[in-house]
């Protein structure tokens, strides 16, 4: 399980994406169907469901660019205006969407950073001040402060006040500067702004956890308690303050101090390869992981137990 992508009001829709394609269930998860009218059979790294309109969702793919769907899943349109044939052929991490602007869309590739102000129809490059990096794994905008943007990159974070127009290198206490330029500096693999705290953020990375009190003027190592250093995906609880949620091959860790304290979060798992992690939008105690080799769990007490959930492979095909 690369991705789970939950509906914003619907707590019943789940989209998945595995090695081979996307799923979505209409039942929470009891019966899956496979998207596959209209796009090519390209790996999807990346999901995004439009938080005015959910019928509305976009993929981002290993090779063939973004697809943009109107009705849930069941059409593809490819949108790549303005995404050069290098890119097209890159990877697609992560889509950002402008709280007040629904057609406003930030882009992570292997390639840089695009952005759409036409809900793809148009994607035009941003990645004035990043010298050293082109591959970007992770974005996060301040859900407070819209212009303001974060990017997790190969070689470390990156800053953006003018929304992506011009970006900052911020590694103090990060990335040694003899490092940056090395293609594997610091893999930065998940950024998250803290929604209570605006000017705290945390970069997951696959050597350590960092944080930032202070609008990434600085960055302190968080984490050190924890096993396993490469972290593979993270989520901030969106509804307590200082809680997150880590994963990595040794299964889910939950802080709830802002990362002082961390607590393995690994009972029902017969897998702990734990890829990606999600948070319901309607009900906050009600979770989601994707493992690698034993599909999908849910959990109903914040990460406590799991329960493994039907397979995705006795889907129905959906064309």
């Amino acid at each position: 399980i690369v991705l789970i992508q939950l509906h914003p009001k619907n707590p019943e829709i789940i989209y998945v994406a595995t090695n081979d394609y996307i799923y979505k269930s209409r039942d929470g998860g009891r019966t899956w169907a496979n998207l596959s009218k209209g796009m090519s059979h390209s790996r999807v790294i990346a999901m995004a469901v439009d938080p005015i309109y959910p019928a509305t969702i976009y993929a981002g793919t290993k090779g063939d660019a973004v697809y943009k769907s109107y009705d849930g899943g069941q059409r593809w349109a490819s949108m790549r205006s303005g995404l050069d044939d290098a890119t097209i052929s890159s990877v697609v991490n992560q889509f950002v969407f402008d709280p007040f602007d629904n057609n406003h869309i930030f882009l992570a590739t292997t390639m840089g950073i695009f952005e759409t102000k036409s809900g793809g129809g148009n994607w035009t490059k941003r990645m004035e001040g990043m010298k050293e990096v082109l591959m970007v794994v992770t974005l996060d905008m301040d859900p407070t402060r819209p212009a303001i943007l974060y990017a997790g990159t190969s070689g470390g974070v990156y800053k953006s006040i003018n929304e992506g127009a011009h970006w900052e290198k911020v590694n103090n206490g990060l990335v040694p500067p003899e490092m940056v330029k090395t293609s594997r500096a610091l893999n930065v693999t998940s950024i998250r702004v803290d929604a209570f705290e605006p000017d705290s953020a945390y970069a997951a990375t696959l050597a350590g956890l960092y944080k930032t009190t202070d609008g990434a003027k600085s960055w302190m190592r968080i984490g050190e308690s924890l096993a396993d250093q490469m972290i593979i995906s993270m989520i901030l609880d969106r509804t307590k303050k200082g809680v997150i949620y880590i994963t990595g091959r040794d299964g889910v860790h939950r802080s709830e101090d802002g990362g002082l304290t961390w607590k393995t979060l690994n009972k029902g798992f017969t897998t702990t390869n734990v890829r990606s992690i999600a948070q319901s939008a309607t009900d906050p105690n009600l979770f989601y992981a994707g493992t690698n080799g034993s599909g999908l769990y849910r959990s109903r007490d914040a990460g406590e137990t799991w329960e493994s959930m039907p397979s995705l492979s006795n889907s129905a095909n959906v064309q």
